[in-house]
């Protein structure tokens, strides 16, 4: 393998997504009371004497002495309390840290579940908004807390943690092993320095067993060691640096279509875990590989899910080569063991095609190669294949042979002016043109033929194929070697060309795909077309579940609407939601099913579950597939994610709405209500000294404008919950105008009323209940903004097709270029210094009301700037006949 200096462009990506975060440091330990907080607080208690400003966040001390005395000289953030089921619990204060906006904050317990109502249900979500604001973290975490091991952790100490921590955290943090003997740990659990001393007897009989804490110990610094490699390649991709970086073995199997190639992964799996080292099952995809049977894309599959059940991942790469791809494999993995079968082939093969295994071996010396006999077909038999690309068809020889005798005759035409030496040069021509075409094999073909034609035509005696001067016969074997090397030289080019293709094709399929699906603003649709682009790019049949409010997985979506899934698949695909890990045919897990089930991950969690399912043994999905079906899949998952994202944040839109009208209500209620209530109350008071005319019209007046705010209250509840039924009838808007000022005539006191509605205006389609709202309001308005003494015109109007009644007031007119927020609930414009009241709910239920009948409400000011103008405006549509007036 060459050197690379090339940096990895996604390690870069992921290096600058960092840049502006916090930095986290975890301290990992094997159980409780080996020393994390204690090794946390030291830490920070250096740091801060370097003059870093460094404060407390959480920390547990369990009462140990000296880990308090560590506390002392921080800065303690407090802690903020959270009442529960009657319970004071005390929880990290998130908002307090990022005001106050410390350099490193400590963060003790990182798999500890917040209480109910805060911000974050897991105390590491509330890390990774620290880390997002730039501030670093230390945080103490034990290794049967990770995710990953959870279950590995239950099987020897029979208890299962309920708390854990997802291994991403692990993998981008920086890790410090905090390790003492399991002798050790015990004797400090005995002297009571880890629990109480009757906790202490029951944890040794249990958890804290020898044997237990060793598997523990094992386990964390296996962990550690894990990502410090990980850590470690990620900075060697980043900085573009060549070879293996052997702090640690990693493995990588060759699998191919032939029998036996579970042998090579079994011993591949045997050789990591002597190792203890992560491996990697690989097929190179060559352009060979497009000749496969049915039954050879499904040993590979198979052989895949062997590997992916054994534990080891599994990669596709398409090259023009084996020992191209292996190589690319192994320079990008920084593998230091390789294991592949040799078959065996015949010598006269080895020569022609060479030796996978002999190459490998001498050009890759970093590598440890572990060679297997493969096992040899019992039958004895070559199974069956279809006709590769590069062998060619009759029509392709065929097309051959006609451009040979073309060039034929166009020499012949041209042999007067042209010598021997430039007719050989024109047979490359259809030499090139076979082989970059139809392959080698008929390039080689061209080749012969080309070399016969020049021979039996041009050279002397022609007419036969017998060559008299020894030059001419340097001349054919020139002419035969170098279409022979231009054949292959083509069909090689051609054959990157075609990988070069395929690949262009994926990623437009992605990005397709993408495009497609990227604008879509509903889950049904979503679903719906996920299900039919993955059948038409795949040919499968295909399902997408997901979970709703509910508890069980419900079909969102298939390409067939017939299908339903029997009880083998539903528990399938649970277990593919459930475990984030593949279920169903050609799995590990409920292989019963017809169905193959991938779950769709995004944000860290399960959004969906994707089934796909065909008529091929095994995988559903051949080999070659895989990588565009796992494409389209975290694709198809971050569409459902944004989906989910954006129904939560129209959710939390509506709850805030709910809350700022809530707020406002009780704003406007408590000042607006009040007033007319204290005028009934006083005059209700005065009735019992007798009453006189004043005493009752204030209490009628103020009782009126009681009940005007309550109506209009229920108005607006009304509009919100839909429940606004129409009666439109036929309606003279004469009458209307005038059975509206009569009412609203306490209102209107202390104004003139002016009536401009001609007599003749045609009859409107309306609600005569509504519309008396909408005058009523718009009166109501105008009587509170208008100055005293002045007048009010009620002004009515059909010109161009529509009807438009406006009332005019003499006031302070609205703020310019704000007319259309008079409209919005609760929203009070003043134009004056004067303070007038009012809900705020009057025109945003004139609005209301218009609208549902099929009006239009407008707001500006009088043309002569002396106040505002309220127009309800009636389309051509509400209008029952269409009398000649002005301008119409």
């Amino acid at each position: 393998m060459g050197e690379g200096a090339r940096p990895d462009p996604d390690a870069l990506l992921r290096a600058a997504a960092q840049e502006g975060r916090g930095r986290l440091k975890i301290f990992l330990g094997a159980a409780p009371g080996v020393g994390k907080t204690y090794e946390m607080l030291s830490e920070g208690a250096a740091r801060r004497r370097d003059g870093v400003d460094v404060v407390i966040g959480v920390v547990e001390t369990h009462g140990r002495a000296d880990t308090e005395a560590l506390i002392r000289g921080h800065e303690v953030i407090d802690r903020r309390a959270v009442r529960y089921e009657g319970r004071t619990l005390h929880e990290m204060d998130l908002d307090a840290i990022l005001v106050r906006a410390p350099r490193l904050v400590l963060v003790d317990e990182l798999a500890h579940t917040n209480a109910p109502g805060s911000r974050h249900p897991k105390r590491h979500q509330d890390v990774e908004e620290l880390l997002a604001a730039g501030i670093d973290v230390y945080s103490t975490v034990n290794i049967q807390h990770v995710e990953s091991l959870n279950d590995v952790v239950a099987s020897f100490t029979r208890v299962r943690v309920r708390e854990t921590v997802p291994d991403a955290i692990l993998e981008a943090a920086e890790i410090e092993v905090v390790d003492i003997p399991p002798d050790e740990l015990i004797e400090r659990l005995k002297a009571g320095k880890v629990y109480l001393p009757a906790e202490a007897t029951r944890a040794l009989g249990h958890f804290f067993s020898k044997s237990n804490l060793s598997a523990l110990r094992e386990l964390a610094l296996r962990r550690a060691a894990q990502a410090v490699d990980a850590r470690m390649l990620e900075d060697v991709r980043a900085l573009g640096l060549g070879g293996t970086w052997a702090g640690g073995d990693r493995i990588v199997v060759a699998i191919s279509e032939q029998p036996g190639c579970d042998t090579l992964v079994r011993a591949a799996k045997r050789v990591a875990d002597g190792l203890r080292g992560p491996w990697t099952a690989v097929f190179v995809e060559t352009p060979r590989a497009a000749g496969f049977t049915d039954a050879q894309h499904a040993r590979i599959a198979a052989t895949m899910t062997l590997a992916t059940q054994l534990g080891g991942a599994v990669a596709t790469v398409p090259a023009a080569s084996v020992v191209d791809g292996l190589q690319s494999v192994l320079t990008d993995l920084r593998a230091t063991q390789l294991v592949l079968g040799k078959s065996r082939r015949s010598r006269w093969f080895e020569l022609r095609h060479g030796s996978v295994v002999d190459t490998l071996v001498r050009d890759t010396p970093d590598v440890t190669v572990h060679v297997l006999p493969m096992p040899s077909d019992a039958s004895g038999r070559a199974p069956p294949r279809r006709p590769a690309p590069h062998r060619g068809t009759p029509a392709h020889y065929a097309i051959t042979t006609a451009m040979v005798a073309g060039i034929t005759a166009i020499a012949s035409a041209l042999f007067q002016i042209l010598d021997l030496g430039n007719v050989a040069l024109l047979y490359l021509l259809p030499v090139m043109a076979a082989a970059s075409l139809y392959g080698l094999r008929p390039g080689l073909y061209a080749g012969i033929a080309s070399s016969l034609a020049y021979n039996f035509f041009f050279l002397p005696p022609t007419g036969t194929l017998t060559i008299r001067n020894p030059e001419n016969v340097v001349s054919v074997l020139v002419l035969l070697g170098i279409a022979v090397a231009t054949s292959q030289l083509t069909a090689r080019v051609r054959a990157q060309a075609d990988l070069a293709a395929a690949s262009a094709r994926t990623n437009a399929t992605l990005a397709g795909f993408l495009r497609q699906i990227a604008g879509v603003n509903d889950v049904d649709m979503a679903a719906r077309m996920i299900c039919d682009d993955v059948r038409r790019l795949l040919d499968v049949q295909v399902v997408l579940l997901g979970r709703g409010h509910g508890a069980d997985l419900a079909m969102l979506a298939a390409s067939d609407p017939g299908y339903r899934l029997d009880t083998m698949d539903h528990a399938a695909a649970s277990w593919a939601f459930d475990s984030g890990t593949p279920a169903g045919r050609g799995s590990g897990t409920l292989a019963a099913s017809e169905w193959l089930f991938q779950p769709m991950k995004a944000g860290g969690r399960v959004v969906g579950v994707l089934g796909v399912a065909s008529d091929r043994t095994g995988s559903p999905v051949r080999p070659d597939q895989l990588p565009l079906l796992g494409s389209l899949i975290d694709q198809s998952a971050l569409v459902l994610e944004r989906l989910r994202l954006q129904d939560e944040m129209r959710d939390v839109d509506a709850v805030r709405t709910r809350d700022r009208l809530r707020a406002a209500l009780l704003s406007s209620v408590s000042h607006d209500l009040r007033t007319p209530l204290t005028a009934v109350l006083a005059g209700a008071a005065q009735l019992r000294h007798g009453a006189t005319p004043e005493v009752i019209a204030t209490i009628e007046s103020e009782a009126q404008r009681l009940n005007r705010f309550v109506a209009n209250l229920l108005d607006m509840a009304r509009v919100e919950a839909g429940a606004l039924k129409l009666h439109v009838e036929a309606t003279d808007l004469s009458d209307a105008v005038a059975g509206a000022a009569h009412d609203a005539r306490r209102a209107l006191e202390g104004h003139e009323v002016r009536l401009d509605v001609p007599p003749d205006l045609p009859l409107v389609r309306a609600d005569p209940q509504l519309l008396h709202h909408c005058l009523l309001n718009l009166l109501d308005n105008a009587g509170r903004y208008g100055d005293p003494g002045t007048a009010i015109v009620i002004e009515g109007r059909h010109r161009f097709g529509e009807l438009r009644l406006a009332v005019l007031d003499h006031g302070p007119g609205l703020p310019p270029g704000r007319e259309g927020e008079v409209f919005e609930t609760f929203r009070r414009l003043e134009g004056s210094d004067r303070s007038i009241g009012g809900t705020g709910l009057g025109l945003a239920i004139v609005k209301a009301f218009a609208e549902a009948m099929g009006m239009t409400v407008e707001a500006g000011n009088r043309a002569d700037g002396r106040g505002a103008v309220f127009a309800l405006v009636f389309p051509a549509a509400l209008i029952v006949r269409d009398l000649p007036t002005e301008g119409g």
